[in-house]
């Protein structure tokens, strides 16, 4: 028993110290350590580095030690500095173990290549941020890994004839740096092939202040490369994007480049590396090899151009159409429409027009209809108007009969009296005289009764005139006078001789007393006494005032709203449509028209109409002075 409970024990103690040693490496922060090729602030790798910390920094969330260093021996021919930069790398971390290394540019990864064995042989490497062609196949090791970009340089200079067909010359703006001269040479073999369709002018043995110049007096059909400018001509160190600005300002032709890192600075754009893509990917591999994936098993393809991109400033500043992009081409920096903009703004707008648009035509079309209504009401009310008026031409024809009998009869009487005054033997010619001017007079009253009759009965001719509306009344009056005679009616006129002369139309006006008379002649057929009642006077100044009072049988209360209504009626044998015409036609005349109970039985119908107002006098003209025609 004892020795199986020994080695229970030791198999405990075993897990024990092994799960001790994982927690304590576990909680031990990670060691990496950044080399950058000419320093921090050098673009492109600048850009590259801060993306790729910034990646980094979201894919790993245990500790870690982060160290960067710049080699900077790259800005200079001599290299022999670079045993002294091995030996201060050396001291740093002579007692701190590396996890990982990460060159960024190909500088920074032929240094850590050279110096391999001197510096952290075991340690595993990652070369990123460079070009597949800087670093061969047979140049890593087994603790050595890569992901480079792939920079197809015919495809930039295809992207540039390609939107500016016209082009025929190209500058390269490129420095004097050993990796400057070395991808000279590159570029160089690379364009042989478009020589004899584009010249080249090579800046690499100019000071970037002649390169200013030259860029800003290009010849015509130019166009820019801004490939890498480290350092100048004069040994200069120049931050690109500073130096892109400035050239961009003084340019007269378009610049273009290969990678990302200067879009929205001055380029154009076309097939680009994507900073931000490459920067996550080598984020990515650092990751792997921090957990401790063998650098071998981590290579990667070389990253390639991304989308084609381009700059909406630098497209309208250099006249470069849309159309000449490649198809599927990103465009930054459009600016936005005010379609873009103000969509919704617009939308109702345009929503609120058509509706106003839609409700201004409606009222147009209701408008024109409402008023075809109207003159078609008009022309059917006028024209049931002077029916109206024939069919009380047919109840009047007894009394238009017997007033006209009275000045034929005296004619007739007159006439044999003066025959026989002038057949006399001795004529008397003053009685024969006296005889035709009694004749005469009576002519001229049948004359009247004839005219009146004639004004009466014919259509209205919508001519508005200064009336006397006495004369008015007296004259209608004179109309029925038989049949008021006929029927045992006692007629009582109240005419205020100071009322003013109203505007209208006579006929329609006539047919309104006429009518509001024969009702109230009707209303008395069975009672007793039959007294009819006619006033006018002017109770306010700018109204003249007309009631025709009956001792009738009244109208029932309850229909007192409804007797000017269309079709209404309490009669057997009536329209109901007299009373409506009087109520069309004194609407028509800017008056009113009502009924109420009499007081001693009966009905009151009244009207009013606006008296006609005498701008010159300034008051309303007195009776007498206008004349009613028409009659």
């Amino acid at each position: 028993m004892m020795p199986r409970e020994c080695l229970a024990a030791g198999i405990i103690f075993c897990l024990i110290v092994c799960f001790a040693c994982q927690a304590a490496l576990a909680a031990e922060p990670k060691r990496l350590l950044i080399i950058d090729s000419f320093g921090r602030d050098f673009a492109p790798w600048n850009e590259y580095a801060k993306r790729f910390r910034a990646d980094l920094d979201r894919q790993w969330s245990e500790p870690m030690d982060l160290y960067e260093t710049s080699l900077a021996i790259p800005r200079f021919s001599d290299d022999s500095k670079e045993g002294e930069f091995t030996d201060y790398l050396r001291s740093l971390f002579v007692d701190r173990r590396l996890d990982l290394i990460v060159t960024i540019g190909a500088p920074a990864a032929e240094f850590a290549q050279r110096n391999r064995a001197k510096l952290f042989p075991t340690t595993p490497l990652l070369l990123g941020i460079l070009e597949q062609r800087r670093v061969p196949p047979a140049s890593l090791t087994a603790n050595d890994t890569v992901l480079a970009a792939s920079v197809d340089q015919i495809a930039v200079l295809e992207n540039i004839l390609r939107v500016r067909p016209k082009t025929t010359h190209v500058a390269i703006v490129i420095g004097n740096s050993p990796i400057e001269k070395y991808w000279l040479g590159q570029l160089q073999d690379m364009f042989q092939r478009f020589r004899d369709r584009v010249t080249f002018t090579w800046f690499n043995e100019l000071p970037f202040t002649d390169m200013v110049k030259r860029v800003e007096a290009l010849p015509p059909r130019s166009a820019v490369y801004f490939f890498l400018l480290a350092i100048d001509a004069e040994g200069v160190p120049h931050e690109e994007q500073r130096a892109l600005t400035r050239l961009n300002a003084v340019s007269n032709s378009p610049i273009f480049s290969y990678s990302d890192a200067y879009f929205g600075h001055g380029i154009v754009g076309g097939p680009l590396i994507s900073v931000q893509d490459y920067s996550r990917q080598t984020a990515s591999v650092a990751v792997r090899l921090l957990r401790g994936e063998a650098p071998s098993d981590t290579r990667m393809p070389p990253v390639g151009f991304s989308t084609p991109k381009f700059d909406w400033r630098e497209m309208q500043r250099w006249g470069i159409s849309e159309s000449r992009l490649p198809p599927g081409s990103e465009i930054h920096f459009r600016q936005p429409t005010a379609w873009e903009q103000y969509r919704g703004q617009i939308l109702a707008i345009c929503a609120a027009l058509l509706v106003q648009t839609t409700l201004i035509a409606w009222l147009i079309y209701e408008h024109r209809r409402r008023h075809v209504a109207e003159v078609q009401s008009r022309n059917a009310m006028a024209e049931l108007t002077y029916m109206n008026r024939r069919a009380t031409g047919g109840l009047l024809s007894a009394s238009f009969a017997h007033e006209l009998n009275q000045p034929l009869t005296g004619i007739a009487t007159r006439a044999s009296a003066a025959l026989r005054w002038l057949r006399a033997e001795t004529p008397d010619l003053e009685k024969a005289a006296a005889a035709l001017e009694k004749i005469e007079s009576a002519s001229l009253r049948a004359g009247d009764i004839i005219a009146s009759v004639r004004a009466m009965f014919r259509k209205d001719t919508s001519e508005r005139l200064p009336i006397d509306i006495n004369k008015l009344i007296l004259t209608v009056l004179g109309i029925v006078r038989f049949d008021l005679q006929k029927n045992g009616v006692e007629l009582q006129t109240q005419l205020d001789n100071k009322v003013s002369v109203v505007e209208g139309d006579p006929v329609q006006l006539q047919q309104v007393v006429l009518n509001l008379v024969m009702n109230a002649i009707e209303a008395m057929q069975a009672v007793r006494p039959r007294v009819l009642n006619v006033k006018s006077d002017q109770s306010k100044p700018e109204m003249v005032h007309v009631s025709v009072e009956d001792t009738g049988t009244g109208i029932d209360p309850s229909y007192l709203n409804q007797v000017f209504s269309p079709l209404f009626t309490t009669k057997s044998h009536g329209m109901g449509m007299g009373l409506s015409i009087c109520h069309s036609i004194i609407e028509n005349h800017n008056g009113r028209i009502w009924v109420s109970p009499g007081v001693n039985g009966g009905s009151i119908f009244q009207f009013e109409l606006p008296a006609k107002f005498d701008k010159e006098a300034g008051t309303t003209t007195a009776q007498g002075q206008g004349m009613l025609r028409g009659n």
